[in-house]
């Protein structure tokens, strides 16, 4: 199971940065993570692995990502249904559609 990592993330880490704090935000996903210490400010940047290991607990939800535009004409994909027409078949010697 994927667990999704919004932007806007509050986390608790499970050690606390030499400033004492160990409440993080999440300020940029992808196979990487950026992620500012709330108490001083340091931005650190770490493999999704890593994250999800030092990760102790969500605090707070970041916000729902807003829908990319141009995307519902692939909703039939990922609803599992093909939208592509059916290969041209050869009937004795002529192709019918």
């Amino acid at each position: 199971m994927v667990e999704e990592i919004r932007v806007g993330d509050l986390v608790q880490t499970r050690k606390q940065h030499p400033c004492g704090s160990s409440e993080w935000t999440v300020t940029r996903t992808g196979a990487d993570i950026k992620i500012r210490c709330e108490g001083c400010g340091r931005v650190v940047m770490m493999d999704r692995e890593t994250f999800l290991k030092r990760r102790k607990k969500l605090l707070r939800q970041g916000p729902e990502p807003p829908p990319i535009p141009g995307l519902e004409v692939y909703a039939h994909l990922r609803d599992g249904q093909s939208e592509a027409s059916p290969a041209p078949t050869l009937t004795e010697g002529r192709v019918e559609q």
